[in-house]
């Protein structure tokens, strides 16, 4: 019974991708259609138009076989090394770069949607260890 409801998440979710593909191509938009697809399931899920149970174990189910999908790009970079040479450092870099940059906007963000909902800055456990250790 499971895979039924798994399978039929699925294509819920591929109708969906469907959907943004259509408008995509109907708008002429500048970004794809499974991009679209995915804004318009999530602004449904927003305003609880679609509820979570009707995508959950489907979207769980993809999630965890994520990984196979990043193969078919990674060995397409194989077949076209040559625009990688002799830029190794570069790319170093970049990574790098990229990743604290990444690190930096989600603790801002996070901070930004605490202080939203909370109305106050949290302190962090740690803060509070140390102040309460300085009590004793």
């Amino acid at each position: 019974m499971k895979i039924i409801r798994i399978i039929a998440q699925v294509a819920v979710l591929y109708i969906f991708f469907l959907a943004g593909d259509y408008l995509q191509k109907l708008m002429h938009l500048p970004v794809p259609g499974s991009i679209v697809g995915l804004l318009l399931l999530f602004i449904l899920l927003l305003f609880k138009i679609v509820p979570v149970k009707l995508i959950e174990d489907g979207s769980l189910f993809i999630l965890a076989y994520l990984p196979m999908f990043f193969i078919p790009a990674t060995a397409g970079i194989m077949n076209h090394l040559d625009i990688f040479s002799g830029r190794g450092l570069m790319m170093i870099g970049i990574l790098v770069a990229s990743s604290v940059l990444t690190m930096v906007v989600t603790a801002h963000a996070t901070e930004w949607i605490t202080v939203r909902r909370t109305g106050s800055r949290s302190r962090s456990k740690i803060t509070v260890v140390r102040e309460k250790g300085s009590e004793a």
